[in-house]
């Protein structure tokens, strides 16, 4: 019998794949990389592999390395629970975030008046890719100093177009969709869901530093989980930052089935 782990672990297999990425096999782990421009992936447990060593995780790092590519490794603490072991021992930090599934018989939240969705050619399109990475820059849930005019200035650098052409492309071939928080022409909270067959997974959801307590982020959730289950998805998960945001997204319905993994090397 498939469990929801195990429809997870096909996922994480799968969506770099369908993202552009190329596999590498290294035994117990791929390497996914990015093909041209894009999303930069990772390493992770090879599907039905055996357990990977401290020489499988150095091997993997040394490719890394030679690409110039993120040495990150992803997994799931409970299907691979042998891995953090090497990983840490080759020097790398673990950070864990709790991995959540959504209730199929959980209330849902009415449609957030300043929340829609943004199609592949939408003018505020580069401002709703460019707002999580603000967000993602000063963690956690407190109000912080980033608002409109630091949106602006971000939205004139490279990576904005850069980012905006990438996940335009995404949204016009149906791989990912992306739904924001629009008040008075300003993105203030935007995120996307990337689905694989009928498993959609709900990322880079962020809002504003100074547009935070406002509930923002939990309806362009609750937005992204309609549309997902409209479009057949049956399982629809993420992974939570912390604990503070985990308590969050409970609220409208996601539970807690494991802990998401990601590790990289410490900062400098």
């Amino acid at each position: 019998m498939t469990t929801i782990l195990d429809s997870l672990e096909q996922y994480y297999d799968t969506v770099p794949r369908v993202g552009g990425a190329r596999a590498e096999d290294f035994g117990p782990l791929t390497l996914f990389v990015q093909e041209g421009t894009g999303w930069q992936y990772y390493a992770r447990p090879a599907l039905g592999g055996p357990e990977a060593t401290l020489a499988d995780v150095e091997r993997v790092r040394e490719r890394q390395r030679e690409l110039k590519v993120p040495e990150a490794f992803e997994w799931v603490a409970e299907t691979s629970p042998s891995l953090r072991a090497p990983v840490e021992a080759a020097g790398l930090h673990v950070h864990a975030h709790p991995l959540m599934v959504l209730d199929p018989e959980a209330v849902r939240l009415p449609a957030h008046p300043d929340v829609r969705l943004l199609g592949a050619d939408d003018p505020l399109l580069t401002a709703a890719v460019t707002v999580p990475a603000l967000a993602f820059a000063a963690p956690g849930t407190a109000i912080g100093e980033a608002g409109p005019a630091e949106l602006a200035a971000r939205m004139v650098e490279p990576s904005a177009e850069e980012g905006r052409a990438r996940v335009s492309g995404k949204i016009a071939s149906g791989t990912t969709a992306l739904a924001a928080a629009v008040r008075d022409g300003v993105v203030l909270c935007s995120g996307q869901y990337n689905p694989v067959g009928d498993v959609a997974e709900v990322v880079a959801v962020g809002t504003l530093p100074s547009a935070r307590r406002q509930g923002l982020a939990l309806a362009v959730t609750a937005a992204l989980v309609a549309q997902a289950l409209e479009g057949g998805a049956r399982t629809v998960f993420l992974s939570a930052g912390d604990e503070d945001v985990a308590r969050i997204y409970s609220r409208i319905g996601f539970r807690r089935v494991a802990t998401a993994l990601i590790a990289e090397p410490p900062a400098a």
